[in-house]
């Protein structure tokens, strides 16, 4: 578990072996250093797990970064494309490779989304600005299938500047 904690970009994190209990452990280990320990910020402006009301936010923060949405069953499943990324979000923030990172906001149905759009590894993050000082992290996953597809187009509707 402990050779997850020093894994670096491009590199996947190795959780096949591991049981869920196991897992999970490793992803916490990767988790607290890069979230809880540390703060973590985009262009001078402090990233922030999406609040959730009288919940435990950074479980459920943690549950959303390495599990996607099961739409039959109405449920979060573990999703093995998300965990095994998981270190790559700092990295991405800190914007360490910015030659292959498409910074761009949308206007979605809801509100202005910030995308950083990793286009070598097919991976995006979704930021939510949040007044003139912060972002709340909303997601971040591996592009797989036709969502390649989605990001492109945000991309071509994207905003004049960056919020």
């Amino acid at each position: 578990m402990p050779l997850n904690l020093i894994k670096t970009y491009n590199s996947l994190l190795e959780l096949d072996a591991f049981d869920e209990e196991e897992r999970n452990a490793s992803l916490m280990g990767i988790f607290k250093r890069d979230f809880v320990d540390s703060g973590n910020y985009f262009r001078q402006k402090k990233v922030l797990p999406t609040l959730s009301q009288g919940k435990n936010t950074l479980s459920i923060f943690f549950n959303h970064l390495v599990t996607m949405e099961d739409r039959l069953h109405r449920e979060r499943i573990y999703d093995r494309n998300r965990a095994v990324r998981l270190h790559w979000i700092k990295y991405h923030l800190e914007e360490r490779q910015p030659e292959h990172l498409q910074v761009f906001s949308v206007k979605d149905k809801v509100a202005i989304r910030t995308y950083l759009y990793d286009v070598q590894e097919s991976y995006v993050i979704v930021l939510e600005p949040r007044g003139d000082n912060r972002y709340y992290l909303l997601t971040a996953y591996y592009l797989l299938g036709r969502n390649r597809y989605k990001i492109e187009h945000k991309l071509k509707r994207r905003l004049a500047k960056v919020y």
